[in-house]
């Protein structure tokens, strides 16, 4: 925020703008969103609609739990593993600032992978309270 402000004061101050501006608030968001995406799912602070699942009978909220965590985990587990060999494979580089682009392709399969080992702890979680029911 303050890089974006400086950057219009001076655009329209001085008419001399900061070189590169968009570019690094670019890859801070990137990595600031990419970063706290296993810390939301970890706190439940990610959104949630429960209108329908809210009306079920008791176990099947549960169940919809797990076959969405499992879904999830699943597209997770691809982006993690093309994050990766996408990652592994960039050569370029930014055109202002000339940053390699490569350690925020593979910030996206970290993060990917972060967040998939969340959803498997939430799998069990959900999974031992399915079980713990029904018993």
């Amino acid at each position: 925020m303050l890089i974006t402000s400086a950057d219009v004061l001076t655009r329209d101050l001085f008419n001399h703008p900061i070189p590169g501006t968009v570019e690094m608030t670019q890859y801070m968001l990137a990595v600031f969103i990419l970063l706290g995406l296993a810390y939301t799912q970890q706190v439940k602070a990610h959104v949630g609609v429960s209108i329908i699942t809210s009306r079920l009978p008791h176990p099947a909220p549960l169940i919809l739990n797990i076959i969405t965590t499992l879904i999830s985990l699943f597209i997770f587990s691809i982006l993690a593993w093309q994050g990766l060999v996408v990652g592994i494979e960039e050569r370029t580089v930014s055109d202002m600032l000339r940053i390699p682009q490569y350690p925020f392709r593979l910030l996206v399969a970290v993060a990917a992978f972060l967040l998939g080992l969340e959803l498997l702890i939430d799998l069990g979680e959900s999974v031992k309270k399915l079980v713990g029911r029904s018993s």
